[in-house]
């Protein structure tokens, strides 16, 4: 007998590789250069902005529950949310997925719309040997976009005072996971998060013809590393069953910040163009630089599978997010709380029915957020639907399948004369499955 790696392999392994290149390029560019077009939201103002989280479509259609989630539909998932999950991998994976949505926001009998688009993640998993397997990739980390004008008057004077924000921050992590034995494993992220913020506070004369706005745009360069670190035990509980149970923290690292602040005379509003030119500056500052306090975040979460049939599951998190500061800036943020339940089923992966072995998933999730406002605790939560769609296998040995989720959502109230925004999220993403580093054997 003669090992051998079959021809065809190496050109599917060229091909993808090819592709995998081109995905990283367009998709660090976009992340980087163009996250001005992600969110609508006036609740990204806060914090870092809003937080996008660790999942694929795969365990967002579920509700998001990712802690206890170990295998899906005999195919090779990434659970960037659980590190200690890469060393259940099996195949080769890469996860290339985009993000949309759809936003309504509401206040006092008034409403308006916004659409966003951009690609989203690009993932790999490596299985390493029985033990381990390694993951690494790029996704997003927070993203901020947010226009609103709240009226005033200074003596007899119409003023208007508006508040606008762009930009976001992305994560390029890598990690490891090991089993420590047949029920045990444990695993770690080590993140490098970094990202422009830019917000915007204008004072402006509306009545005034021919008036000056002044205009104050801030500017935060935030770069730093971040760890995760999780834990699974597994067990067969019998009759194909098993259960499997994780819990997954963030060590709270802190952030650096370099802030540039602009003062500025403007002849048009924020809100009909956000880079309007100014007409001269009243006031330059550069080269502030302070430390972000992040918080600690801790989530625990199980699932209950029967083979690649189906799978029931859920989370539940906490964010120590009163600990957040900006240098010696508390913003007076609360900690987060919430909770996530959802699942999947596929009727027959052995049928010859194309129905029967789509993924079909459902779930529901609930957030006590980071922000309040009058005493108004900011809530969120949303029914999450998803599928999983097989691909015909073009080469030997690969496997292919199309993942979606939508999310639909609200976030924020009425009451108070607050913001209500309700909300459809798309993920659509591509995951590949190969065995790139496995020899084969002829006779």
């Amino acid at each position: 007998m003669q090992h051998r790696i079959p021809k065809h392999s190496h050109r599917t392994m060229h091909h993808i590789l090819k592709v995998v290149i081109l995905s990283v390029f367009f998709l660090t560019s976009t992340l980087v250069y163009a996250q001005r077009s992600t969110t609508s939201s006036p609740y990204s103002r806060f914090g870092l902005g809003e937080i996008r989280g660790d999942l694929l479509p795969q365990t967002r259609a579920m509700g998001g529950i990712a802690t206890g989630v170990r295998y899906q539909s005999g195919y090779g998932n990434i659970n960037v949310a659980n590190p200690a999950a890469y060393s259940a991998l099996q195949f080769t994976t890469v996860d290339v997925g985009v993000f949309g949505n759809i936003t309504q926001l509401s206040r006092n009998q008034r409403a308006e719309n916004s659409y966003n688009f951009s690609l989203s993640h690009i993932n790999f998993g490596i299985p390493l040997g029985r033990p381990g397997g390694l993951s690494f990739g790029i996704m997003p980390f927070s993203d901020v976009g947010f226009s609103y004008a709240i009226p005033g008057a200074i003596d007899t004077t119409a003023i208007r005072t508006v508040y606008a924000g762009a930009g976001g921050t992305t994560k390029a992590y890598l990690g490891y996971g090991i089993a420590i034995n047949n029920n045990f494993s444990v695993g770690a992220n080590v993140s490098y998060i970094f990202g422009t913020l830019e917000s915007i506070n204008s004072v402006e004369f509306p009545n005034d013809i021919g008036a000056l706005h002044v205009r104050q745009d801030s500017t935060q360069y935030v770069n730093g590393f971040s760890f995760d670190y999780g834990a699974q035990y597994f067990q067969l509980l019998g009759n194909n069953v098993s259960l499997t149970v994780g819990y997954a923290g963030t060590a709270g690292t802190p952030l650096n910040t370099q802030a540039s602040r602009v003062i500025t005379r403007t002849p048009t509003s924020v809100e009909d163009d956000f880079e309007n030119l100014p007409l001269d500056s009243i006031h330059t500052y550069e080269g502030q630089k302070q430390r972000i306090t992040m918080p600690m975040k801790h989530s625990v979460g199980f699932s209950i599978a029967k083979g690649n049939k189906w799978m029931v599951g859920g989370d539940v998190n906490y964010a120590k997010w009163s600990s957040y500061r900006i240098g010696d800036h508390n913003p007076a943020l609360s900690d987060s709380y919430g909770f996530a339940v959802g699942g999947q089923i596929t009727p027959d992966i052995t049928s010859v029915s194309y129905f029967n072995v789509i993924d079909y998933r459902l779930g529901f999730k609930y957030n006590k957020s980071y922000i309040n406002i009058e005493n108004q605790d900011i809530k969120q939560m949303a029914l999450t639907v998803g599928f999983g769609f097989p691909l015909p296998s073009l080469f030997g040995g690969a496997f292919y399948k199309i993942n979606f989720s939508s999310e639909l959502g609200q976030r924020g109230t009425l009451s108070n004369n607050l913001v209500r925004e309700r909300y459809i999220n798309f993920n659509l993403g591509f995951t590949l499955n190969e065995r790139w580093f496995q020899r084969r054997r002829y006779d």
